[in-house]
């Protein structure tokens, strides 16, 4: 079984690609800037690959699905992980700001999509599993642009579930939670407290329990067009 990790160098993308890993999958490493992280998870994995591309850039996604489907036959599994954010209230966030954050939020995993699809209608199977929050859901002041492009995410994945379905391809969104990752470890103390205390369970998430969670999501059979919050804030 192929698994494609988007961003797996690092933080969730990371614990995500490595639980794959331990259970026996090979794994994608995918990566933008940091080869060096990249190569260090590929390491620690019996059957992998580590490959670049800009997410933003559909001819580079799409070369990278080639290379994969040309080295293993097909990709059986896509997580959609990778993602930046930018915190700054909405009428002093530059339109540069908003591109990057949307493009690469969204714009990224509509590419994937695009690029992986084919390939999952023609074997007759696949699961694609888009990482947004619950920033898309109930939106955080401070996070327009990526409470915007989490939100067009579930969208997308509510969508593309009705037209793949006929395909056997699964499409689902997981909302993982506030975690201490590097872009969780970045926000402001303000947002950390907040989350902490929206929380019922007062902790913060951890990627290790949201990569395990990702692995089982990814073996069921019959569950698509789903969000999954996986944190005790109330949606």
């Amino acid at each position: 079984m192929v698994c494609l990790v988007t961003g797996s160098s690092r933080g969730l993308g990371k614990a995500i690609a490595l639980a794959f890993g331990r259970r026996g999958r090979r794994v994608v490493i995918h990566y933008n800037e940091r080869k060096e992280e990249a190569s260090i998870v590929a390491a620690q994995i019996k059957e992998s690959i580590v490959l670049s591309a800009d997410v933003r850039d559909y001819n580079q996604v799409r070369s990278l699905v080639d290379t994969v489907t040309e080295q293993w036959g097909g990709i059986d599994i896509l997580v959609n992980n990778a993602g930046v954010t930018r915190e700054a209230l909405l009428l002093k966030t530059s339109e540069e700001e908003f591109d990057e954050v949307v493009d690469t939020n969204l714009k990224g995993p509509v590419n994937f999509m695009r690029a992986a699809s084919p390939y999952m209608i023609k074997q007759n199977r696949g699961h694609i599993i888009n990482i947004s929050s619950i920033a898309g859901v109930s939106g955080k002041a401070g996070l327009s642009a990526y409470s915007a492009s989490k939100a067009g995410l579930i969208g997308l994945t509510k969508s593309a579930a009705r037209e793949l379905g006929e395909h056997n391809v699964m499409v689902n969104a997981v909302l993982p939670g506030f975690m201490l990752t590097d872009m969780g470890a970045r926000s402001n103390d303000r947002a950390k407290g907040a989350a902490l205390a929206d929380s019922l369970m007062k902790d913060f998430s951890d990627p290790r329990d949201v990569a395990e969670f990702i692995c089982r999501l990814s073996g069921t059979r019959g569950i698509s067009g789903q969000v999954f919050n996986l944190d005790s804030r109330l949606i």
